[in-house]
């Protein structure tokens, strides 16, 4: 929880200074790519955590992976975290810099899971469903397969769900034969 904290007043700071030198854009496709390495290569992310690995070896390691692939602003937040020994807020940074960059761009998020993968037609029609229920103009579509599901969808946006699914037609269906009229309840 404290790591949370500490690392959304980095990510404020930040977003701050990269609207501020243009380079928004630029430092959100750098928390991206960090986040992305830190999720591909579990022994990378454990070292940012371990206490054992002196920070300036964690920050040469970063040095050799980021300098010169990343915007001389993401650069520097990694300099500053490591200096004041606090690596182990990176992976988190990384993305809750990700949701701040959404906020700040007006792009809703929303989540459905289908029992197939969707083709860009259907992936339109989601997106144009999302738009209407959020008032979001961009929006930013996370796909999940559910091979479990039989057929339809399950859409999440904000904190509504609309459940199209056969899984959950099937469960209201059996809850329904379950009743039997002719037996008296107790």
């Amino acid at each position: 929880m404290a790591e949370t904290r500490v690392a959304s007043r980095y990510v404020k700071s930040l977003l701050g200074l990269a609207v501020e030198q243009n380079a928004l854009d630029a430092v959100h496709n750098d928390m991206l790519l960090f986040a992305k390495v830190a999720d591909e290569n579990r022994s990378f992310a454990l070292m940012l955590r371990n206490p054992v690995i002196k920070h300036d070896k964690k920050r040469d390691i970063l040095e050799k992976l980021f300098k010169g692939k990343v915007h001389s602003l993401t650069f520097a937040i990694f300099d500053i975290i490591t200096r004041k020994n606090r690596e182990a807020i990176l992976v988190d940074i990384s993305k809750q810099f990700h949701n701040a960059y959404n906020v700040y761009k007006g792009i809703g998020k929303a989540t459905v899971t289908t029992a197939t993968p969707i083709d860009a037609t259907l992936r339109a029609e989601f997106g144009e469903m999302v738009k209407k229920i959020s008032n979001k103009k961009e929006i930013e579509l996370v796909e999940k397969v559910d091979t479990e599901m039989i057929g339809g969808f399950v859409l999440n946006v904000g904190d509504r769900q609309i459940d199209a699914s056969m899984k959950n037609k099937l469960k209201a269906l059996k809850v329904k034969f379950s009743y039997n009229p002719y037996i008296k309840e107790l």
